[in-house]
């Protein structure tokens, strides 16, 4: 009967074998990092993507989440953020930080952006792909050298086809968070083995926290993983029923020392998405068979969120061989292929995949764990060429490769580099691994073996990789956005210019280039983009005329007095008449704290979007018309009559389409517009609107025109900025206002209401925002923000703290 190959660790040191010198060790991590991160730049500058050409390189989350986060977390670290870790008063009018900093900035590489120049932090952002996706690369090398010895070389180009794989260059290249997911998956490999070796218990603990503080939601995928591979190890081992309960035993206590770590960051992460607006989750759909079999050919890159389940042809063909090799032992062989299959099925059975997605309907991509099949394929990869594959065998997997490929030719979206891979990369991953087996006897074929296996990979990785660039750009939500450009450096200088936080807030203005702009351009305004974005901001700014998308968890920017005045909002950016120029404008605001001497009611229609922001404010402004519509249901007309020299606003978030009024048009984007300026009211005081649309059975509502006082607004300023706080300090999750002498009635923040908040007397919600009863002698107010979770996350992570302490001490102490 054949060797159990894979039961055998590296054989311990000794007379008849030397120990390999410590920088020996490093030489199969280090290729497997060139080969990875070399062949993605390389795609990276063959497409021509910033900075090594014109075509933009953020694409969706990318330009308007990641960049912004991290230009965000360099201010932070530069000591220009207005918050802190915990809170951000940029964006959102006041928001959670620490949620976003765990979701989007785990990842240990977005560490680096803080030691470039804030200009080019988004070079610092794209640079993290191709570095954490070599680190994946290396630590598979490192994991696979540890379930079966092997030249390192080897171990190298197998775990770049890990690094390369397609869901690292087609879903998670412009993710960062997602990519330590890639890592964590070896990382959390080596745990596993650990465990079985009942060794090194703290290792284990702070390696699987490691994997948990980059992203927990790789993370978990990563975890789930983990148990598969013990799983199969416990079962593939020659071990005892008491050696297996105690290796169960060290990773399930390691396991839930090392996230419990991490719970200061998990558990408000956790808090915050319950507290967050609700989105619109779909079913999951499998794909069909023949596009979830595609999926695992090499360079395929199908339309939409198909599964992108493939390594290089190199991988694939050992692979393929594995199940064929009969110098590794039946069980090993039948063991691994059932783990795979089932992983595969998985992926395709709804309860399961939820389960992968942590009971959870996946947003977005629904084969978000693909890169768990890929790792478990280069796996099985390594142990064919370890125990040395025959010729004949590895034709067969060839020859199966190209017949698979055949018969899914006519898969829908089929194409691309699909062919070119299969039929090239396969003939010289074939020729090479023949050349190799044929290099027992013949040594001098083993170099030139070695170069083609790094050659093909390298370059049908850097195809791939450039191939799914390409066909993704087909896309509309994947056209690429700039991060750098004259035109943002003019705008961001624009915002510095006005800056007087937190004496007034900024407005960075429209358009926008992120929906973070507030993050990325240093402003105070509404602007912001997140996941955890609470319910309760959405509930705040929505019925003000916010316009915003996603749901509800993206808010958009208003060019409006009102809503400045609201939000102490007083200086704003707008585009210049130069090409690419801003221009910046100051204006009196009130403080961030105002009193309210009694409760206010709009005497305009309840219903209507300025009686909304009037019952905020506190006075009325408006004047609301009555309007007459005409017109078809695809090109309306509305009229109305105002005062004249008054400023016109309109509001139709159910619209899309182009508004025209006195020879101007304005696109309307439905919710994503909110409330519109139209200028002045003409003389004849009569407002003429005509808006074509191809929304169906929608109309602009009962009052979509709002006509603004502005020396009443002006008065109204004036009278809450004489009223209100005459001093407001503020600190990164604190804020502190000093009231004029006698002050009653009631306090109001400039803040939504989100979840964390405690002041100096009970919260009362003031239409969505924070506000404060003011007893009889009240001279101050002052609020704190705690996020949800924090303090048991820390009593959880000071008990682990401790846990792993005691062990490690206790462990040296045996050892003494």
């Amino acid at each position: 009967m054949a060797t159990e190959s894979t039961t055998v660790e590296a054989p311990p040191s000794g007379p008849d074998r030397k120990v390999p010198r410590r920088p020996a060790r490093l030489y199969g991590p280090l290729l497997a990092f060139l080969i990875t991160s070399a062949a993605f730049c390389t795609a990276w500058v063959a497409r021509g993507s910033f900075p090594f050409g014109n075509t933009g390189r953020a694409i969706n989350d990318q330009a308007n989440q990641y960049v912004p986060f991290h230009r965000a977390l360099w201010d932070l670290v530069h000591g220009q953020a207005a918050g802190d870790v915990l809170f951000t008063w940029r964006g959102g009018f006041g928001q959670q930080f620490l949620s976003d900093y765990h979701t989007y900035l785990g990842n240990p590489f977005s560490w680096l952006t803080v030691l470039v120049p804030r200009a080019h932090v988004d070079l610092a952002v794209f640079a993290i792909t191709p570095i954490t996706m070599g680190t994946a690369a290396a630590l598979m090398t490192v994991y696979l050298g540890r379930l079966h010895p092997g030249p390192w070389w080897q171990r190298g180009v197998l775990g770049a086809t890990y690094g390369l794989c397609g869901w690292a260059l087609s879903d998670a290249s412009y993710i960062p968070m997602w990519l330590w997911g890639l890592v964590a998956l070896p990382m959390l490999g080596i745990a596993v083995e650990w465990c079985l070796e009942e060794r090194r218990w703290p290792g284990v603990a702070l390696l699987v926290a490691l994997a948990w503080f980059g992203n927990f939601y790789t993370a978990m995928m990563a975890t789930m993983a983990a148990c598969v591979l013990l799983a199969i190890r416990l079962i593939t081992r020659d071990t005892t029923g008491a050696q297996r309960l105690r290796a169960l035993w060290r990773a399930a206590t390691a396991a839930a020392t090392g996230i419990l770590l991490t719970l200061p960051l998990l558990l408000p992460s956790f808090l915050s998405s319950g507290s967050a607006q609700p989105t619109k989750a779909g079913a999951f759909d499998p794909v069909r068979i023949e596009i979830f079999l595609s999926g695992m050919l090499p360079a395929t890159h199908l339309w939409g969120g198909r599964p992108r389940l493939y390594i290089a042809s190199l991988g694939l063909i050992l692979a393929g061989s594995f199940l064929l090799n009969t110098r590794i032992a039946k069980k090993t062989r039948l063991v691994w292929a059932a783990a795979i299959l089932l992983v595969a099925v998985s992926f395709q059975f709804p309860p399961t995949q939820y389960a992968w997605h942590g009971l959870a309907v996946p947003n977005g991509n629904p084969y978000r764990e693909a890169f768990v099949f890929s790792g478990m394929v280069v796996i099985v990869a390594w142990l064919a060429l370890a125990n040395r594959p025959r010729p004949l065998h590895l034709a067969l997997a060839a020859a199966l490769l190209v017949l698979a490929t055949f018969v899914l030719r006519h898969t829908n979206d089929f194409g691309g580099a699909t062919w070119p891979a299969v039929l090239g990369g396969g003939a010289v991953s074939l020729l090479a691994l023949v050349l190799l087996a044929l290099g027992d006897k013949r040594r001098h074929l083993i170099p030139v073996a070695a170069v083609l296996m790094v050659g093909v990979v390298f370059a049908e990785s850097t195809a791939a990789a450039a191939n799914a660039d390409a066909r993704r750009a087909r896309e509309r939500w994947a056209k690429p956005a700039p991060t750098s450009n004259q035109s943002i450096t003019n705008h961001f200088e624009a915002v510095r210019r006005v800056d007087g936080w937190p004496a007034h807030r900024t407005d960075s203005g429209a358009p926008q280039t992120s929906y973070n702009d507030a993050l990325a351009l240093q402003a105070e305004g509404p602007q912001y983009y997140s996941s955890y974005l609470p319910a309760s901001t959405y509930q705040a700014l929505e019925p003000l005329g916010y316009g915003y998308k996603n749901d509800g968890r993206t808010f958009f920017g208003a060019d409006n007095p009102v809503l400045d005045a609201i939000f102490s909002i007083g200086a704003r950016v707008r585009p210049g008449t130069a090409p690419n120029s801003w221009t910046a404008s100051t204006f009196p605001a009130p403080p961030l704290v105002t009193v309210r001497a009694a409760p206010y009611t709009s005497p305009n229609p309840a219903d209507s979007v300025y009686a909304h922001q009037e019952n905020v404010l506190g006075a009325a402004v408006y004047e609301v018309p009555e309007v007459t519509r005409g017109g078809t249901a695809t090109e309306q007309t509305y009229a109305a009559r105002c005062t004249p020299g008054s400023e016109a606003f309109w509001y139709s978030p159910a619209l899309h389409g182009t508004l025209t009024t006195d020879g101007t048009a304005k696109p309307l984007e439905d919710r994503m517009t909110g409330v519109t300026p139209l200028g002045p009211v003409p003389a004849s005081g009569r407002l003429d609107v005509t808006v074509n649309t191809n929304t169906k059975d929608a109309t602009a509502g009962a009052h979509p025109l709002g006509c603004l006082n502005r020396a009443a607004l002006d008065r109204t300023v004036s009278h809450l900025a004489t009223t209100g706080a005459t001093e407001v300090k503020v600190g990164g999750h604190t804020i502190e206002a000093t009231l004029p002498q006698g002050a009653r009635g009631t306090a109001v923040l400039a803040m939504t209401n989100v979840p964390g908040w405690q002041c100096s007397a009970p919260i009362r919600d003031f239409h969505g925002l924070v506000s404060l009863d003011l007893p009889a002698g009240t001279d101050k107010v002052s609020c704190t923000f705690t996020p949800k979770g924090l303090n048991p996350g820390l009593t959880g992570a000071a008990l682990a703290l401790l846990t792993l302490l005691s062990v490690t001490i206790a462990t040296r102490r045996r050892r003494a």
